[in-house]
């Protein structure tokens, strides 16, 4: 485990911060999880629990390694009880002004040498570091989404990132046994800057009438041999945050190949965002998803 760090602050206690705070725990890290309500905290602590158990039922850990992560995790609505943290990754939703806020809130309760961390799938490191009273101790940790599952972190420097600051991050990646890979501070980085495009393509390729849902997700499961259709992965993303991420390409970098798919602002309008409101590319209300298209 790094010698540097011991207590590791989460602030956000969704499905990404939740995914951080228990593969940082079972790494053996102390972590505190900050969100805005109690019930918002508790429900992200049932969540953890509630993978940890599966992992027990599927033979991944034991019962006292369940216990022993669990205990390891605290949870609470007091932006103060992140004081303590050697390292603060932030894990809110991707708006900017959000993010800006909560800097606004945690800097002050901060160590000063604390390091401060974004997992921002799209926004400027750069930026972001400028609201922030740590510029050089401050950079992009960019975890996947399921956290526990997939293996690998974009690592992000902005501007002013210290050698140092980066180190340590890379060094509390590896002791979580994941695998970096380090981007530059570019709209969306690596990953998104790859994906994103793609799934705005299928969903064109949808919206011109070239394809079913259906039809797009088997040729591109079948044909380029992804585990999971593009339409199918979008559900899961949240297409509010496809959205987001595409209008910061666009935004970011001026070019026409990265206007949002009408249909996809059609559907966040809508507030069709996919698995998490029920509906999106396919409606997950009965026993099994169906196409909405």
């Amino acid at each position: 485990m790094n010698a540097v760090l011991k207590t590791i602050g989460i602030i956000g206690a969704g499905q990404m911060g939740c995914g951080i705070a228990q593969v940082s725990a079972d790494a053996g890290y102390k972590v505190q999880l900050y969100d805005v309500s109690d019930e918002r905290v508790q429900h992200g602590l049932a969540t953890i629990n509630g993978n940890l158990a599966r992992h027990v039922t599927s033979g991944k850990m034991t019962d006292d390694e369940r216990s022993a992560t669990l205990a390891l995790i605290s949870g609470s609505s007091d932006i103060n009880d992140l004081a303590a943290s050697d390292l603060v990754i932030e894990a809110a939703t991707e708006d900017e002004s959000v993010k800006r806020k909560i800097y606004a809130q945690v800097c002050p309760v901060l160590k000063p040498e604390a390091i401060l961390a974004t997992n921002t799938s799209s926004l400027s490191i750069t930026r972001l570091a400028s609201a922030t009273d740590r510029p050089e101790h401050f950079m992009g940790i960019h975890f996947m989404n399921p956290v526990p599952v997939m293996k690998l972190v974009e690592l992000v420097r902005g501007i002013a990132t210290e050698e140092g600051t980066f180190a340590t991050a890379k060094e509390f990646v590896a002791s979580l046994e994941k695998t970096v890979t380090v981007a530059e501070d570019f709209p969306a980085f690596i990953v998104n800057r790859i994906l994103l495009p793609m799934i705005n393509e299928a969903i064109y390729t949808l919206y011109e009438g070239v394809g079913t849902v259906d039809a797009i997700d088997t040729a591109m499961k079948l044909g380029a041999n992804h585990p999971m259709g593009p339409l199918q992965l979008a559900d899961f993303i949240g297409l509010d945050t496809c959205l987001s991420i595409m209008q910061v390409l666009h935004d970011g970098l001026a070019d026409s190949k990265y206007r949002p798919c009408p249909l996809l602002v059609k559907y966040v309008e809508a507030g069709w965002l996919g698995r998490k409101s029920g509906r999106g590319f396919y409606d997950y209300r009965g026993e099994t998803p169906v196409p909405t298209r």
